[in-house]
């Protein structure tokens, strides 16, 4: 394209975009840095603080504290007026408290992960194989489990009531499988609550399964156990009451295969939930979500990179499992019935599958 042709205002567009993309990653930087840090727990709640008082809260050097209280402030994720700095309850709850549905903070704990994930991925381009989450280490294991753990809240208070009968079931004594189970997250807040009930997590990552236990042990729920599908595989003896996944289906490689096994493990009344991203049934619509360049960067770094990592794997990727897709996979595994339920998620679909 020649100087004549090329349309000026375009190209502020343009160029404004990408140094707001740069600003993003900086940004982003300095959150993973607030959170490694202990800055935005210092500031939780306390108020209108000096420079001095934050990182003498914080045990860190005040020179480089006022930098990164100036960037937060710039970037608007903390206030700034008179010689003062302060984290609102909003950004409090979001920056500093994990506790809670609206917390974003551990979104951020993935970045160095990505950083080294973003090194290997010329190789997953070249070949068209992707990687197995074992590659990528402790740190996206952990990562994984700090992100999802605000949904955890919605599955216990939200989905499993959505169920139809699952509830009293568990509350009776049901056998429960998680497929994809990570660090055990999910199925530790279930064991808590459902005493009388029998919990089975299946991943075959065993830097994730190693998380799992140990945080297990540490809950102290004697009613969970973890297996890898690679020498422990899910039986197919008809005994499960619930079997469920969490953002896992559109990161299996066979996944045809893999709810194949799940129907064959399940009771004939017997129910399978499956959380996975809200995706569109086209590429047009998917483009009007506004996380949509988010979520497809997520995908090419790690979901599409997991659906990859064996030959003929399905790639399906972070927006690739629509609603039609995932009914037809659940109808050639054997499936009868299929239903979005009426859950509340930003980001989530449930489905209600049953034999």
């Amino acid at each position: 394209m020649t100087t004549a042709e090329m349309n000026p205002a375009a190209a502020e567009e343009l160029a404004g975009r990408l140094f707001g993309y740069m600003s993003g990653m900086l940004v982003s930087s300095s959150i993973y840095l607030g959170d490694q840090l202990g800055l935005y727990r210092a500031m939780a709640g306390a108020g209108r603080l000096t420079s001095e008082q934050v990182a003498s809260r914080a045990g860190l050097s005040e020179r480089w504290v006022r930098e990164w209280l100036s960037q937060q402030a710039a970037a608007g994720l903390i206030s700034y007026q008179g010689g003062q700095f302060e984290l609102s309850p909003e950004g409090a709850m979001a920056l500093a408290d994990e506790s809670t549905g609206a917390s974003m903070i551990g979104f951020f704990s993935f970045l160095p992960a990505l950083s080294a994930i973003t090194e290997g991925l010329p190789e997953c381009f070249r070949t068209g194989l992707g990687r197995k989450y074992d590659a990528h280490g402790h740190v996206m294991a952990a990562a994984m489990q700090r992100a999802s753990a605000p949904s955890v809240g919605v599955l216990t208070d939200a989905a499993i009531p959505a169920l139809d009968g699952v509830s009293a079931k568990l509350e009776a004594g049901a056998k429960v499988a998680d497929i994809g189970c990570g660090a055990g997250g999910r199925l530790i807040a279930l064991a808590a609550r459902y005493p009388k009930s029998q919990f089975h997590g299946y991943d075959i990552s065993e830097v994730a399964l190693g998380i799992a236990r140990e945080a297990t042990a540490a809950a102290g729920v004697p009613n969970l156990s973890y297996h890898n599908p690679d020498n422990d595989p899910l039986p197919a003896d008809a005994s499960f009451d619930l079997v469920m996944f969490g953002d896992v289906v559109h990161d299996l490689a066979f996944p045809d295969a893999v709810l194949g096994a799940v129907r064959r493990a399940l009771k004939p009344d017997g129910t399978m939930l499956v959380i996975d991203i809200a995706a569109g049934e086209s590429l047009e619509e998917n483009l009007q979500s506004p996380i949509a360049a988010m979520m497809f960067g997520m995908s090419q770094a790690i979901c599409l990179s997991s659906s990859l990592s064996e030959p003929g794997g399905a790639g399906i990727g972070t927006l690739g499992l629509s609603p039609s897709r995932l009914r037809g996979l659940a109808e050639n595994a054997g499936f009868t019935r299929f239903r979005r339920t009426d859950v509340v998620d930003p980001i989530n679909a449930y489905y209600e599958i049953r034999p």
